[in-house]
């Protein structure tokens, strides 16, 4: 799946994602990022899961818990439009997501687990996909997208959000 051309495949707000994936083959970027992210997870003492770099932050697990949530919420955007649902999807906030979850009472490990699962799953769909199935398109959040985006989109905010662990929190 080749990167995808902003404005058209994609919204311009998502840009900042999809900006930080290298070039190159998606499919094995997401495989060595999971990898990477499942090595930098593991190495987080569970001790600092609920710590907060400022008041109103999210907390460690939080971040990880989002990182999983948006996860779930994009690929199975893609799994629709890839199928060829035309119906609109509605968006997601956040912060009300993270304040439902509770994830400050689970642990850095299951989260951990539930993303590496979470992208293992994606990693079958995305390799799955024709070029031509790459191509179609879904609206979410009233906005288009392609399906060969999301994984760009997935790859790029799951990649931010450690930078954002590793700057702020660690």
């Amino acid at each position: 799946m080749p990167r995808p051309v902003k404005g058209d495949e994609y919204n311009d707000y998502y840009d900042v994602y999809v900006r930080q994936v290298p070039d190159g083959d998606i499919v094995d970027f997401l495989t060595e990022q999971r990898d990477h992210l499942a090595g930098f997870l593991e190495r987080i003492p569970e001790d600092k899961g609920n710590s907060r770099y400022a008041e109103g932050k999210w907390s460690v697990k939080e971040v990880i818990g989002h990182i999983v949530d948006i996860e779930r919420v994009f690929a199975t955007r893609a799994l629709a439009f890839a199928r060829g649902d035309k119906q609109p999807w509605p968006g997601v906030e956040q912060d009300d997501m993270v304040a439902a979850a509770d994830f400050d009472g689970r642990t850095i490990a299951d989260l951990r687990e539930e993303f590496l699962a979470l992208r293992g799953a994606n990693i079958a769909l995305f390799r799955s996909l024709s070029p031509e199935v790459g191509m179609r398109r879904g609206t979410a959040s009233g906005v288009e997208f392609t399906v060969r985006s999301i994984p760009w989109i997935l790859g790029g905010h799951a990649r931010h959000h450690e930078a954002v662990l590793a700057e702020r929190y660690l």
